[in-house]
């Protein structure tokens, strides 16, 4: 009778019993040298893990033409030496290049950047794109000029921290510098900036409430003139013409107020009490000059500086206050005090220097928060 565990015909490469018992015997011995090296293998948790990469964190800017977003990347900048990161500076043409900002977003959307640091043309156009942006997990964090709350919470765009000033009261205290002598009747007139931007509407309130105050002055005119140098000219041009016994202008940003004295100055126009709102440093030497009666600081800077602190902070499960406002400071010239003039050059042989007090290299100082 056949077993019935073998064929009923033996293959002719079947092997023989003493050799299956080698094949036997031999894989038993390497399985236990497997065995032994396993044991004398050194733990998993030994080998050390690669480290992270620097992450890359863009911040997008309006635009470059505005030296008020130059000194922004030079804040932000100081973050990137100071955290190890990677930063990446992204800015449209113009401060109206709604569509391109909207572009530069999307494109930073699809180069899977870990945060984006945005100062938005626009309140409104730029918040669809940057829902778009977190939901591909891409942290956002707002600065200089506030996404409209009400919308973003609509398309559900939540958790976005804000860094900024109180434009409102940067406005209102400018203003309140070249209104509060005034005991005649003067005309008053507002250069705004973007219409429809949550900064240029604050500034313009806080202007028109600190008019509003004295009641020997009335506003005869308002309009926009998008933030730009040669608009602002052209805007004040117009202005005078109709109004030609303007005494007061209040320019929403510096580079329409320097457009507006400008013009004042082409026209041979004194005795206008002109205001601005940046204190760039072409408009401290306006103020100098006595051709800007005040300025606004709003600590560029320092806003884009803290931006990218506070992207960093989050990426590494920080908790971020919902808004942070830095402080502005109204320059007139009794603030700035006099023009120092350009240092001296060496006139023929110097005496050695004494030995200064303090090293010769010292590090930045950081501006108040």
């Amino acid at each position: 009778m056949k077993h019935r565990f073998a064929p009923a015909r033996r293959p002719h490469w079947r092997a023989s019993p003493t050799l299956s018992l080698g094949r036997g015997l031999a894989a038993i011995l390497m399985l236990w040298l497997l065995a032994a090296c396993e044991d004398t293998a050194p733990p998993t948790a030994a080998v050390p893990a690669p480290l992270p990469e620097r992450p890359r964190i863009a911040l997008v800017m309006k635009t470059l033409t505005n030296p008020f977003f130059i000194e922004m990347e030079k804040g932000a900048r100081r973050a990137e030496q100071e955290l190890s990161l990677e930063l990446l500076v992204r800015t449209a043409a113009q401060e109206t290049s709604i569509e391109q900002q909207i572009g530069i977003v999307d494109q930073l959307i699809r180069d899977r950047v870990a945060a984006i640091v945005i100062a938005p043309g626009d309140s409104v156009e730029l918040i669809p794109v940057l829902k778009k942006a977190q939901d591909a997990g891409v942290l956002v964090v707002n600065i200089d000029n506030r996404l409209n709350p009400e919308l973003s919470r609509k398309v559900g765009l939540f958790g976005v921290p804000f860094i900024s000033v109180d434009n409102e009261a940067g406005a209102y205290a400018a203003v309140r510098t070249v209104t509060a002598g005034v005991a005649r009747p003067t005309a008053a007139a507002l250069i705004e900036g973007i219409r429809g931007a949550a900064n240029a509407e604050d500034r313009k309130r806080g202007a028109l409430r600190a008019l509003a105050e004295n009641p020997h002055i009335r506003v005869v005119a308002q309009e926009s003139a998008n933030w730009k140098v040669d608009e602002g000219l052209t805007v004040a041009e117009g202005l005078f013409q109709r109004h030609p016994d303007l005494e007061i202008l209040f320019c929403a940003n510096d580079m329409m107020a320097i457009g507006a004295i400008k013009y004042l100055a082409s026209a041979g126009r004194d005795g206008v009490r002109v205001v601005g709102f940046d204190a760039l440093e072409q408009a401290r030497a306006a103020v100098r000059a006595g051709r800007l009666a005040a300025t606004v600081d709003q600590q560029a800077a320092e806003q884009g500086y803290l931006g990218v602190v506070y992207a960093v902070k989050a990426l590494n499960g920080g908790t971020l206050p919902a808004e942070t406002l830095v402080e502005t400071r109204v320059i007139t010239a009794a603030t700035l005090g006099p023009d120092p003039g350009p240092a001296p050059g060496p006139a023929g042989p110097q005496p050695p220097a004494a030995e200064p007090a303090l090293p010769a290299h010292q590090p930045p100082a950081r501006p108040s928060r």
